[in-house]
């Protein structure tokens, strides 16, 4: 044992030496740290005292109080409806740090959630059993330890922090005239089509679905899918007014790449698609191109197949994504695995559960899109001289 932790210490130092380029040494920690310049670090566990995170580089000057973050946390937190877990946890903010006097400092914002509700009794069985569709067995060849109380690290709860951060993104994002809205586009096969969503339908219905007829027939899915004591997957859409042309880098850093990494880093993505995403794979250029013209002296496009994204840069119209979450893993039904002995075995998940994701993430990739978006304009400062100039240059 000793024997292995000197060996990754000595593992660690010698990456470090190699590139001490301080963004390079992160890269070889736990990846809990998301971000350039506005930087997210999240922290805790689904059973442990509670989660947070660390909000480093938000510009001083910002009006924000534990309210501003909470009417956030609250769209994500369990038990808003049947097909959502019933842990009953209040998800309440406390703002430790970074904050005086309801305003911003410039220094490090620390964000605690605590956790209220835990039942780990519930998780008893799997200490020793490997649950399909989770990370157990991958978190058990990684680290040759896990949290197996509610998937520890891997747990949904870790978004807390996401959508903590996401909250002070989208304030700022909002200063600056840029607005974003995320919701529900499908639940299984139930699928809205982009012509009949009604913005005004989102807050009406358990599901966050733009369009309260289809809502109802996504309740009678899922109904039927907890029925049969098993779960569904379905798709998140994000939509982006207000943004700016040119913001992202054009090689590795792309808009639409760190928009990727965003989302897929979410529990539970299995893909994401920008604009007309897979389907251009079945388009000609002729149709897929996007034609520009001016209007009123404002370059516009006639149409949108590119999701706003041109190149890794935003292109000024409206920035359209989605992202596709796979069923629940965890279901009361009987399924085949194996224990810890690689012996077969078969287990049921008991607890408390959400038959379907997608509701609560909706705020999680509305989050994630902010603080992705934010990062990106304020890397984009340093583009131009005139920037520069204008900012500390005095007439």
């Amino acid at each position: 044992m000793i024997y292995d932790i000197q060996k990754s210490i000595l593992y660690a130092l010698f990456v470090y030496l190699i590139d001490t380029n301080e963004r390079s040494f992160r890269y070889i920690m736990s990846g809990s740290t998301f971000g350039t310049l506005f930087r997210v670090t999240t922290w805790g566990e689904s059973h442990g005292p509670g989660v947070g995170v660390v909000i480093d580089g938000c510009p001083a000057g910002i009006p924000l109080s534990e309210q501003d973050i909470q009417q956030f946390l609250d769209r994500r937190k369990p038990g808003q409806s049947k097909y959502t877990t019933k842990r009953n946890e209040s998800d309440s903010v406390e703002i430790l740090s970074g904050v005086f006097e309801g305003t911003t400092t410039g220094t490090p914002i620390s964000l605690l959630v605590r956790n209220q509700d835990q039942r780990s009794r519930d998780y008893g069985n799997i200490a020793t059993s490997y649950r399909p569709g989770h990370a157990d067995y991958c978190f058990d060849q990684k680290y040759g330890f896990r949290d197996y109380r509610g998937g520890g690290r891997s747990s949904a709860r870790e978004t807390i922090g996401r959508v903590a951060a996401g909250a002070i993104a989208k304030k700022i994002l909002e200063q600056l005239g840029i607005d974003l809205i995320a919701f529900t586009r499908s639940i299984g096969d139930i699928c809205i089509p982009e012509t009949e969503y009604r913005y005004e339908d989102i807050a009406e219905n358990m599901l966050y679905m733009p369009n309260n007829a289809y809502a109802k027939k996504a309740s009678d899915y899922l109904e039927s899918c907890m029925k049969n004591q098993d779960s569904s997957g379905g798709i998140v859409e994000c939509r982006v007014k207000g943004m700016p042309a040119g913001i992202g880098e054009t090689v590795f850093d792309k808009l639409d790449a760190s928009l990727a990494k965003a989302v897929v880093s979410i529990g539970a993505v299995k893909g994401v698609e920008i604009g007309d995403g897979f389907e251009a794979s079945k388009s000609h250029g002729s149709s897929n191109n996007d034609a520009f013209t001016c209007q009123n002296g404002t370059v516009i496009k006639k149409t949108n197949h590119a999701g706003g994204i041109l190149g890794g840069m935003s292109d000024g119209s409206e920035l359209i994504f989605r992202a596709a979450f796979k069923p629940t893993p965890s279901i009361s039904k009987e399924q085949q695995t194996i224990n810890t002995a690689f012996e077969d075995t078969t287990i049921a998940i008991t607890g408390r559960h959400d038959p379907v994701v997608v509701p609560r993430a909706v705020v999680v990739v509305e989050s994630m899109a902010a603080i992705t978006i934010l990062d990106q304009m304020m890397i984009n400062m340093s583009s131009k001289m005139d920037a520069l100039e204008a900012f500390y240059c005095k007439e």
